[in-house]
Parts: C-alpha cells; sequence; structure tokens
C-alpha cells in the first residue's frame, strides 16, 4: 500500500502544481492519473498548441508547460502512479482514506485532492462496423507517439483543429497523409487551415471532401478503409486509421463516491477551501464547480493553494503555519537541495 499525506487524483497542471504548493508546507504528495503520462489534456490533446493566459509567459507551448511544471516539483520528490484509474474509495475509522486504482493498487491518505480536469476523456468513435476489433491493430484515438507513423500511410478523420493540426505535423513524418472530413468547411484556426490548403496544392496531403470513412479491412490488422464519397465508394490503402472527433469526459467511478455533482462537476466550498461535502476530499481544477467558476488554469493554481493550507490543517490539527514568501524562506526540497536568493551584502559606506 502507498501512503502519503496527499493522494492527488489527476496529473495535470492544477495537480502538478498541488505537489509544490503541498512541498512548502513539508508535505508528501503521490499522483494517480488513468493516463500514461504526466499532463493531462495539456499532454493528451494539445501538447504543441500555444497557451496565452498562464501569467508571466506571454506564449507558452502546453507540453513546455508541463515539462517546466514537472522540473519546479521534482525536489519535492512525488510519486507517481499512471495508467491506473482511481476505482474505490474507503474511509477509516481515524478518518483517513484508502483508494483502490481498476489495477488494485492501493493509496492511503489523510487528504484527498482530486484534480482530474473535466474526468476521464473516451473518444468519439465512428460507428463503423467492427472498429473496435481493429483498435491497438492500426486504429488510433490518440497521438502520442509520432515517430510510430514515420514512413507509414495515414488516414485522418475529422473537421476540426486536432484533425488540421495532426494532418500537418504528420505530413513531413508519414510517408503518405489522407484527410477525410464529411464536409468541405473545416472548424479549425484559420492559419491551420491554410497551411492543410498549401500542403495539399503540394502534394503532401490527401484532401478528401465531402467524404466518410465507412469501412474498414483488414484479416490481422487494418490494410485498408471504405469511403463513401458522393454516393460511390472506394477503397484507400492504409497503415493507420486516426478518427479524431473529440472527446467525451466522463467523471468515472469518482461520479459514485457520494461527492455532490452538479452538472457532471463536483461543488465545493469556494469560499474557503474548494472541500467537497465528504470533509478530507477536496476537487481543484475543471473538475470542480462553484458560483462563479472559470475552467482556467490559473484558477485551478489558486484552487490547488488554498487547498493545501486547508489539508495542512487536516494532516497537522493546531498546528500554526506562518506563510512566508519564498524571496524570504527559500524552498527546501525534500531530496536535500535548497533554492534562495542571494544574501544580501553588509556592508558600510565611508
Amino acid at each position: 500500500m502507498i501512503k502519503t499525506d496527499i493522494l492527488i487524483i489527476g496529473a495535470g497542471p492544477t495537480g502538478l502544481f498541488a505537489v509544490f504548493e503541498a512541498g512548502l508546507l513539508k508535505l508528501k504528495c503521490h499522483i494517480l492519473d488513468a493516463l500514461p503520462q504526466a499532463g493531462g489534456q495539456l499532454s493528451e490533446l494539445y501538447p504543441k498548441k500555444p497557451i496565452y493566459d498562464i501569467p508571466g509567459f506571454p506564449e507558452v507551448l502546453a507540453g513546455d508547460l508541463v515539462d517546466n511544471l514537472m522540473e519546479q516539483i521534482k525536489q519535492f520528490e512525488p510519486g507517481f502512479t499512471l495508467g491506473e484509474r482511481a476505482e474505490t474509495i474507503d474511509k477509516q475509522e481515524d478518518g483517513t482514506f484508502i483508494v483502490t486504482s481498476n489495477k488494485g493498487t492501493q493509496f492511503h491518505a489523510p487528504v484527498i485532492a482530486i484534480a482530474g480536469g473535466l474526468g476521464s476523456f473516451e473518444p468519439r468513435k465512428p460507428l463503423i462496423d467492427g472498429i473496435d476489433f481493429y483498435e491497438d491493430k492500426g486504429i488510433k484515438y490518440f497521438i502520442k507517439n509520432p515517430e510510430k507513423f514515420r514512413d507509414k500511410k495515414v488516414v485522418i478523420a475529422g473537421g476540426g483543429d486536432s484533425a488540421l493540426d495532426w494532418s500537418i505535423f504528420l505530413s513531413n513524418i508519414a510517408s503518405e497523409v489522407t484527410l477525410v472530413h464529411r464536409r468541405n468547411e473545416f472548424r479549425g484556426a484559420l492559419d491551420s487551415v491554410d497551411k492543410v490548403q498549401e500542403l495539399k496544392t503540394a502534394g503532401k496531403i490527401r484532401l478528401i471532401t465531402p467524404a466518410e470513412v465507412i469501412g474498414i479491412n483488414g484479416a490481422e490488422r487494418i490494410e485498408s478503409i471504405v469511403l463513401e464519397e458522393n454516393g460511390a465508394t472506394r477503397t484507400i490503402e492504409t497503415d493507420y486509421f486516426i478518427p479524431l472527433f473529440g472527446l467525451t469526459p466522463k467523471l468515472g467511478p469518482i461520479g459514485d463516491w457520494g461527492l455532490e455533482i452538479e452538472k457532471n462537476a463536483i461543488k465545493v466550498n469556494n469560499a474557503l477551501d474548494y472541500q467537497t461535502n465528504i470533509p478530507g476530499i477536496f476537487a481543484i481544477g475543471d473538475v470542480n464547480t462553484y458560483p462563479g467558476k472559470l475552467k482556467l488554469i490559473l484558477c485551478g493554481f489558486h484552487e490547488a493553494t488554498l487547498m493545501c493550507q486547508a489539508a495542512y490543517q487536516i494532516i497537522n490539527p493546531g498546528k500554526k503555519y506562518v506563510l512566508k514568501y519564498t524571496t524570504v524562506s527559500g524552498v527546501d526540497g525534500f531530496d536535500g537541495t535548497r533554492k534562495e536568493a542571494p544574501k544580501a551584502v553588509v556592508k558600510a559606506i565611508v
């Protein structure tokens, strides 16, 4: 069983920053996330997209923000259990909690911080007979490692930013990129639409619109897809088919924990500390809701900070914590490292 001060469910930016704020209070954290890597939506959905509303960063790529957060919390040595989903929770007689994952891993902590973003994401799958058979056999709903598609034939379906962006990105990696959309118009960034048009003209992307993928062929894995275009059908050979029709967020098993839920989000006390209706369980970031809630990363950072202050009082009842600015106190890592501002030099002027 993994024991920690705060079990953080969700490795997105809010969950990662909570590790830093907890570390300042000498609280250890362990992070549990269903995705195979840290970063949440930033890593899974748009690692190459710029974000413009992070204080101090006029522009930062989502993936780079995750890297910076991971570097910031490194000295506090958080534990990570990735690729596992929080399944059940049991409250102990002493008020602590035991959370069990879908793979049977157990975590014991006095404080739970749910930072699961919009919840667990499930891809919107096209209604194609037999598509389940080809999952992991040429069908991909996410692109995690673009190198997997090097020198391969790829068919992408969709009309939004993800379909446009990955078509552009893979045009320099795959041997052949085909973009299929059921309409001629795309709902994406204008510069991305223009770039796809340029690559189509240059022969680096094959664009087929209006059309729809209606079938998949292949004995052991995908070998070709069947297109319906202008009432007729045709077959296109491919190594991979990537339908990018968006994701459906769901709270998953956490929704059965007895928490107060409103419109697929967890209600919290925003007047104080973002605690849920169950004492000791907090919800921070996009997963929570309260009057005036804004689903912004910077708001999640603020919520994480106040949550950690309340967690300190639960873990250290009756002990007073005096807030000190890091410019004054410095930062002491659990790994023995210390970051601090240079000491002022005392020198007389004569």
